[in-house]
């Protein structure tokens, strides 16, 4: 079973065990670990009566395994980490000790994912509750097993440092205070893309007091990360969106023989040089297709109003966050996306989701910003069902679905075990006023499937 990309919480939790204590407990018994859990036992769990002396194990075990996952305590034994260390020598002036470690969360223990996608649900006024949240989260790319409460212990620990005013409520200017840049900063590095993120990576890593040329710092990204800047591409594709985020300045520097236009000089911003910067950046390339974050914030009306634009790449955003929230009102899983970014030109965008209840099925998403779906849009999803074992097929367009299309939609649903429905441009504008008949239109879809084959086993018979 994969690791949550929550930290382990149960029974570390500042509801039941205090941080100061249980980090002097490290410092005392950590390279027995045993010792270790056999004093935090008798610390918080010893009463509890109606536990059997192994379950009552089980939770200072727990505690351990807490302190391990949120980087206090080491991997083969209880002893204090580096970062442990810091705050326990803190351990007499509380705040202190509480605002350095929700620093630690935000930045390292994906605490800034959380606090987006509670920004992102109520930005897009959905409802924000220990549910949702878990399946945001999911939705971006990291592991939370179901029935985890490891965000709850998360909140919690940011709540005694005051970036929780209560519940799921963020306190904006507290955690500002604590992380020492703001929502913005991590909005802007958010919408950033691959190559411009792994550029901005090596840029911080430069001295501010001396600029670098910028062709010899994008050789060092393109060997760090093993990205591509085309050639002459560079201003446009990262050094101009950078420097109009106010993460680099730029200096026109002096032309190099042979080597075409002047490269400029840049330097890194105080904005960059934040030691929060590697560990926010981090926790957004761990997300899929961050650059969407903006899109899936909003309501579907909104992003259907982004599908018209006339800028490609947006428009393809667009399509993708169209079919994130489509699939989310129905609760499928994401799995992946299989074209992405500027490979599709905004042109076409497919994602595969998943679904474990009752039954495995595999969906697959092709969304069209094109006035009709033709029966080589539905022949050619069809075709690469076999390579993603997919067994259902979603057509979403903007406009309407060609006779011929549904013709051959139902030809494929007689001979095989694929699932083909159709969302066209009059259910979306349903879907925008009532965003629960999506529920009702797959349900046609699904029935008329239905029907389709009930004709193909009568024929059979």
């Amino acid at each position: 079973m994969p690791k949550s990309d929550l930290p382990f919480g149960s029974e570390f939790s500042p509801s039941q065990i205090d941080l100061g204590e249980v980090l002097a407990l490290a410092d005392r018994y950590g390279p027995d670990w045993k010792a270790f859990e056999r004093a935090v036992r008798r610390k918080y769990f010893e009463e509890h009566a109606a536990q059997s002396q192994y379950n009552k194990d089980k939770l200072a075990n727990n505690t351990k395994l807490g302190m391990r996952a949120y980087g206090l305590i080491g991997e083969k034994d209880a002893s204090l980490t580096e970062f442990g260390r810091s705050l326990f020598n803190l351990r007499h002036d509380a705040p202190q000790m509480y605002e350095r470690f929700a620093r630690h969360i935000l930045t390292n223990r994906n605490g800034m994912v959380l606090i987006e996608c509670i920004d992102d649900l109520r930005a897009a006024g959905e409802e924000v509750s220990g549910v949702t949240i878990r399946r945001a989260l999911v939705d971006r790319g990291l592991y939370v097993p179901v029935n985890s409460r490891n965000h709850f212990t998360m909140r919690l620990w940011l709540e005694r440092a005051g970036v929780f005013l209560s519940d799921f409520v963020v306190n904006y200017a507290r955690l500002e205070q604590v992380l020492g840049t703001n929502m913005a900063t991590f909005d802007a590095l958010s919408q950033l893309t691959r190559e411009q993120r792994a550029y901005l990576q090596v840029v911080a890593t430069l001295d501010p007091g001396v600029p670098q040329m910028s062709n010899d710092v994008a050789r060092l990204t393109e060997a760090a990360h093993g990205v591509d800047f085309k050639d002459q591409g560079i201003p446009k594709l990262s050094l101009y969106p950078l420097r109009d985020a106010g993460f680099i300045t730029l200096e026109r520097g002096t032309k190099q023989t042979g080597r075409g236009a002047k490269p400029f000089r840049i330097a890194p911003t105080e904005k960059t040089h934040n030691e929060v910067l590697p560990g926010l950046l981090k926790q957004i390339e761990a997300q899929i297709r961050p650059e969407i974050r903006p899109l899936l914030r909003r309501r579907l009306s909104d992003i259907r109003d982004e599908i018209q634009s006339t800028d490609k790449h947006q428009r393809g955003l667009a399509l993708e966050a169209l079919a994130f929230k489509l699939m989310r009102l129905i609760n499928l899983d994401y799995v992946a996306t299989r074209l992405r970014g500027s490979q599709t030109g905004g042109a076409e965008v497919d994602l595969i989701f998943e679904s474990a209840r009752l039954v495995y099925n595999r969906w697959q998403i092709q969304c069209k910003n094109t006035a009709r779906v033709s029966l080589d849009d539905v022949a050619k999803e069809v075709g690469l069902t076999h390579m993603l074992k997919s067994n259902a097929i979603v057509m979403v367009t903007t406009g309407s679905v060609g006779r011929e299309a549904r013709r051959y939609a139902t030809e494929v649903m007689r001979s095989s075990n694929i699932c083909v429905m159709m969302v066209d441009g009059e259910d979306l504008s349903q879907i925008d006023v009532n965003p629960a008949s999506l529920v009702d239109i797959l349900t046609r879809e699904a029935r008329n499937a239905m029907q389709v084959k009930k004709l193909q086993l009568g024929e059979d018979s």
